[in-house]
């Protein structure tokens, strides 16, 4: 399989995708969200957005499987599958607040092989496919080169539905305001994932993430020099919903506070 050929493909579908949802964003009608559950809130815009992605993508590789957030298909590819969020940051698209993406991943034998995380209104496209490097619209990127928690900007993302950790993670929050130049939290995982990749910030932590949210851009991640564990530092970030994506240089230190507050 050439990859490079196959994410060429894969970008010009995504643009389209995110072409759509720019269009609508100027003219979308609040009233017409609905709730998957306590704050997790869906539009027409991100179920019509993935049903672009699936027809398009089906093309490029008709034996391949799906894993959606909108549940758009239920197919799973002996080899190669999709994992898709259409809408990354859908509660910011939602309320106005210019800061979404569109992620897909596909995985090949159950190992990543492209990411693509394309952030809307800012015309950015992050990408890696296997045997390149990363790319942020055709520039090689890399991760950042800081050494120390005390010298960096992390992201995250704060629990939105399941709030059994909060007294946790407020008590990491605190101990990690103390302890670097400042914590962000922008609403779009694959946006702070791609911020990784590219440098912008040095380490991302979250947990209660799906698939199809982090697939792409951890990837991505890997691509440009990072790493990307879950909060025992193991390398099954998907199946135990615990993130924590870093330059590779600071990722030990950080695992010493994040520790301090959820046990392994």
């Amino acid at each position: 399989m050439d990859y490079e050929l196959l994410c060429t493909q894969v970008l010009g579908i995504v643009r389209l995708t995110g072409n759509f949802i720019r269009k609508e964003s100027m003219s979308f009608d609040s009233s017409k969200v609905e709730f998957k559950g306590l704050n997790d809130l869906v539009s027409y815009v991100d179920k019509q957005a993935e049903r672009i992605l699936v027809d398009n993508l089906s093309e490029l590789l008709p034996e391949s499987g799906f894993i959606t957030e909108e549940q758009t298909i239920n197919k799973q590819g002996e080899v190669y599958n999709w994992i898709i969020d259409p809408l990354d940051g859908t509660t910011n698209f939602i309320h106005g607040i210019p800061t979404y993406s569109v992620s897909v991943a596909l995985y090949a034998n159950d190992e990543p092989v492209i990411g693509v995380v394309y952030e809307i209104n800012r015309g950015e496209m992050f990408y890696a496919y296997k045997g390149g490097a990363a790319y942020l619209n055709n520039k090689v990127i890399q991760v950042s080169t800081r050494t120390a928690v005390a010298d960096t900007l992390l992201a995250t993302g704060f629990p939105y539905y399941d709030f059994e950790k909060q007294a946790q993670y407020m008590a990491l929050f605190t101990e990690l305001m103390r302890s670097c130049h400042g914590l962000r939290r922008i609403g779009s995982a694959a946006v702070d994932l791609a911020y990784v990749a590219c440098g912008r910030f040095d380490a991302f932590f979250e947990y209660n993430l799906n698939a199809w949210d982090v697939a792409a851009g951890a990837f991505i991640i890997q691509q440009a020099g990072g790493k990307v564990m879950n909060f025992s530092g193991g390398a099954e970030f998907i199946e135990t919903r615990e993130l924590l994506a870093t330059n590779s240089r600071i990722d030990a230190e950080l695992l010493g506070f994040i520790r301090n507050h959820f046990k392994a």
